[in-house]
Formats: structure tokens, sequence, C-alpha cells
């Protein structure tokens, strides 16, 4: 059998998606910082599909970094809530400039656009300018969130989502779907291999944030949660293969 390196590329679906990728994404096992066997292998697939001539937005999270939530729990915290957000958006920059940087050693193109400005290593994000990056195809990697505090990463993925008009939402996790319990702690959980937006309000099911779901619901675009461990997860989310959880209208 061949490896995933050598096997025969996968047919697209989508020509223009979005993948969200938390920040432990680019950790090993739960440890903070950056593993770079980790994100080449991320970035290994993400070349495959630019070659598949794919256009490929990616929202990069900061999690393996920090969360702002740490430091601004409890009913007095040292550090303002709006202050620790933004610390986390900028933890989101050392995961795009280092993908930025892996996926260029692939000779992969790529602009790394932000919310937040910081013009020295990343360009303002303009919608159209996004755009264009993404028919000339570069990986549009993008930093710093929505650039306001209170709001998380699937806030910001929804967002740019509708922006640019992408295909898919690709929500990468750990989990190899959506379940009706914790398949952490429920050994017994049910997986779903198909959702509509209905169901998932009315089940009170945790695809993501309240906003961010709202923002795909209402413009009916879909949301595929998969586990991106998993051997090419992110090529066969884009081919349409059968994995994870598909959120849509249907």
């Amino acid at each position: 059998m061949p490896d995933s390196a050598s096997a025969e590329p996968l047919i697209p679906k989508y020509k223009r998606v979005l993948l969200k990728l938390s920040g432990e994404a680019f950790g090993h096992g739960g440890k903070s910082g950056i593993n770079l066997d980790e994100t080449l292998a991320l970035a290994t697939q993400m070349k495959r599909l630019v070659e598949l001539k794919v256009q490929l937005a990616v929202v990069v999270g900061g999690g393996n970094f920090l969360r702002g939530a740490q430091f601004s729990a409890g009913p007095t915290p040292m550090i303002n809530p709006a202050t620790a957000d933004s610390m986390g958006m900028l933890a989101t920059f050392m995961n795009g400039l280092a993908l930025q940087d892996v996926l260029e050693r692939l000779e992969i193109p790529t602009r790394l656009l932000s919310a937040v400005r910081i013009d020295s290593f990343a360009e303002p994000f303009i919608r159209r300018r996004a755009i264009r990056h993404l028919e000339k195809g570069r990986v549009v990697i993008l930093a710093g969130g929505t650039g306001n505090p209170y709001v998380t990463t699937d806030s910001a993925a929804a967002l740019r989502g509708r922006e640019l008009n992408v295909d898919i939402l690709l929500k990468a996790t750990r989990v190899d779907g959506i379940y009706n319990d914790d398949p952490e702690k429920n050994p017994h959980a049910e997986k779903y291999d198909r959702l509509s937006y209905q169901k998932v309000i009315e089940s009170r099911l945790k695809v993501m944030d309240l906003s961010a779901f709202d923002m795909c619901q209402s413009a009916k675009l879909p949301i595929l949660v998969f586990n991106y461990k998993q051997d090419r997860a992110i090529e066969k989310a884009v081919a349409g293969h059968a994995i994870g959880t598909l959120v849509s209208a249907d």
C-alpha cells in the first residue's frame, strides 16, 4: 500500500475552502508551543490541495500558547478580560508565522493577513485583496481573530468564510465529528454523519459558539467537523469523502 506522501491525489469537491485550525493543531500531546513536525504535516496536506488548484484560507487559533480566559477567570481577575483576549489574539500570530514559513519552505506562496494592524509582518485584512490572493493560488493565513475582544476564532472563521465566499468551512478538531455526548468521557456516545442546522439547535449540540453557528446558518455555509489527525484528513474533507460530521441546510 502506498503511504500518504505517495498516494494518488484526491479529486477536490470544493473550489474555495476555509480551514479553521485551533492552536492545539500546532502543538503535540497537549504541550504548549509549536511542534514543527505537526506543523509540517499540516502544511504538506495544504501543499497538495494548492497543487490541485484548491483556493485555501486558514484561520489559526493560539491556544497552544495561551487562552484569554485563563487570565480573566474568577470574580476579580488581575487582567481585564479585554486585555486577556488581546493577548490571545497575539498568540495566533506565532502560529500564523510558523505556518507561513513552513509552507514557503515547501514552495507554496502565502500571505499572512490580520484584522489587527501589525504592518511589519502581516498585511491588513482587506476582503477584495484576500480574494485576489486566493485567485492567484496563495494560501491566505488569517491571524488575529476578528481584531475584537470577546469574540472566538470560531466566529472569525465564520465571518471570514462568509466574506471570502468559500464553499465550506472545515473545522479541524481532535474528535472525528459531532456526537450526542462527549466521546472522550462517554464511550457509548453516538456520532452523527450529517446534521441540519435545525437539528443542531434542537439538540443543543456543541458545534461552535452560537454567534459563529448563526452566521453559517444565515449564509447556508456548510460546516464539516472532522479529526485532522486522521490520514490525509484535510484532503479527504476537501474531496467530499464521508469523514466527520457535515452540518448543512439539508
